[in-house]
């Protein structure tokens, strides 16, 4: 297969910025490219389109989304066409309510997450995490280092980069992969099986790169972040549910 010859970062929403559309009140759709509407008042869910001009649109709950329409189509030997998401913290000066985030990771005692995935079957996608990493406390731009976690590949797609080895991360076995897109650098976690639910530790994955000598404890932490980048089709993906804490 080839690699990808543009970064995930671009599915983080690289090419546009996050416009916010107010919080959910029961069930939103969002249909705007890069609309967003807030959860729980605490989390930030953005449509983020960025990489085709056909319609995607998503259905906001309480306490996820789920891809309702998506038609672009994307190269699988290139870049998704979005990144549907999740997250807690700041991307592209969007900040969710009340975060500490950013936060210097020397500073981070505890990091955590918790999701419930829905797949859907015939459609070429990832389901994974963003996190992001900088060596400012930057609430806006493209940060330097990025770490995705992929609980689930469907297709002929593959992280950016090539692999570089296996690591245990949170107990859990992962193919790892490393490359750069020009703008960022990515170390991605592959699980071998579909991951559907997990809480875990995100500091024992930032721990993880760290030790491989991409960050410092000086770096910051900015956001975690959980959706989807389809190729191909989506409809009916979902988080049923997503939750992220950072104390220190």
């Amino acid at each position: 297969m080839k690699k990808l010859l543009i970064a995930c970062v671009l599915a983080a929403g690289t090419l546009g910025v996050v416009t916010p559309t107010g919080p959910a009140r029961a069930d939103t759709r969002i249909c705007d490219q890069y609309g967003s509407t807030t959860i729980g008042a605490r989390y930030v869910v953005m449509n983020n389109r960025w990489g085709t001009s056909a319609e995607q649109c998503i259905n906001v709950t309480g306490s996820g989304f789920s891809i309702v329409s998506q038609k672009g189509t994307g190269n699988t030997s290139g870049a998704p066409v979005s990144y549907p998401a999740v997250y807690y913290g700041c991307h592209y000066a969007n900040c969710s309510p009340g975060t500490v985030l950013p936060r210097q990771v020397s500073a981070i005692t505890s990091a955590t997450s918790s999701i419930n995935y829905t797949y859907v079957a015939g459609a070429t996608y990832d389901a994974a995490y963003d996190i992001w990493l900088d060596p400012t406390p930057r609430t806006n731009g493209v940060n330097q280092q990025e770490i995705m976690i992929w609980f689930n590949r469907q297709g002929s797609i593959q992280p950016i980069g090539s692999v570089v080895g296996t690591t245990t991360v949170g107990g859990r076995s992962w193919q790892v992969w490393r490359g750069s897109n020009g703008s960022n650098a990515v170390i991605s976690y592959v699980a071998p099986s579909a991951i559907t639910s997990w809480s875990f530790s995100v500091l024992d994955f930032i721990n993880d790169v760290r030790n491989r000598g991409a960050i410092t404890n000086s770096w910051y932490l900015t956001s975690i972040q959980a959706g989807f980048e389809p190729w191909i089709g989506g409809s009916g993906l979902a988080v049923s549910s997503f939750s992220a804490a950072v104390t220190g």
